[in-house]
């Protein structure tokens, strides 16, 4: 009996140190009556786009503002965050590849490394939003709010929406009750996980939802409201570190389909593409077809994912 009562009393002061460490962190972040200092990572997009006119929602310019101008936008920023703007790139988020993410990645760590920085938004085109979330859920390595933020209508549209989330998303950043919940994806006053959500419709301000699981929460009165986190492992707590990395592997992909035929097997074949993953919808009939067109020789270089 001793020794389990003296494992448990153990297990409890463990328990007991890890929420002191804990507390202690978020205390030091967030001190109260202080503002938390946010720093935005502006990319581009339709959150920084011009149109022709007030009514021009579609046809406009992606990624013509630049940072200062979206923060001076808002001036209701100032009484939720001491804010600071950084411009990484300026474009439409359909033009993301493995360079922007790397270097995206390494300043959202280089940042979140400091004392003076208590949460990261980043503004991006919508058409990507979920591919750069998803990735930055994997290799960020702080439990700091990282919360990215876009827009469905230009600067310039009657009810531009930019602003609205961009006030949203600074204050998710700079609440206490974001810390460890992974990278987050605001619009819409709507609060999803970087790992579920996923754009649904291609004009409406109602798109970025997470079908299977629901919103983790939701905007309201200056505040978030969370309904539920993921259990999954994201951002400190995974194996992955872009740190030392200078380039990204370049991965390609397979879709399968029914009568699917080799054309375009050969085409990555013939162009001597390394790393390719195969994505279906079945539960592996579709995978087992489409690999047997690849050469028996390369089939170790495949990854098969059923979706």
């Amino acid at each position: 009996m001793r020794n389990k009562d003296g494992h448990r009393w153990h297990v409890a002061a463990l328990v007991a140190a890890w929420a002191l460490v804990c507390a202690s962190t978020i205390a030091v972040a967030f001190e109260p009556g202080k503002l938390a200092n946010v720093t935005i990572l502006a990319t581009g997009g339709t959150i920084a786009g011009t149109g022709a006119s007030s009514t021009a929602t579609v046809g406009y310019q992606s990624a013509t503002v630049g940072v200062q101008r979206l923060i001076e936008a808002v001036p209701e920023l100032k009484k939720v965050a001491n804010v600071k703007g950084e411009q990484v790139f300026q474009i439409a988020s359909e033009n993301m590849n493995n360079d922007s993410w790397l270097k995206l990645a390494k300043r959202v760590n280089e940042l979140l490394a400091q004392n003076d920085v208590d949460g990261i938004v980043i503004t991006h085109g919508t058409d990507t939003i979920e591919e750069t979330a998803y990735f930055l859920n994997l290799v960020v390595k702080s439990r700091k709010p990282v919360v990215i933020v876009g827009a469905m209508r230009p600067s310039t549209a009657i009810s531009a929406d930019g602003p609205i989330n961009l006030y949203n998303a600074v204050t998710l950043a700079g609440s206490p009750d974001a810390v460890g919940k992974g990278v987050l994806v605001v619009l819409n006053d709507q609060i999803n996980g970087a790992r579920d959500v996923t754009k649904t419709n291609t004009a409406n301000t109602d798109t970025f939802r997470n079908w299977e699981f629901g919103f983790m929460g939701y905007m309201q009165d200056n505040a978030p409201h969370f309904y539920r986190v993921s259990t999954r492992r994201h951002t400190a707590d995974t194996e992955f570190d872009v740190s030392k990395l200078e380039t990204l592997p370049q991965v390609d992909i397979v879709y399968g389909y029914a009568n699917m035929n080799r054309i375009a097997v050969d085409a990555f074949d013939d162009a001597s593409v390394s790393r390719v993953t195969n994505s279906n919808r079945a539960a592996g009939d579709v995978v087992r077809q489409s690999m047997l067109l690849w050469p028996k020789s390369r089939l170790g270089e495949i990854c098969g994912e059923s979706s």
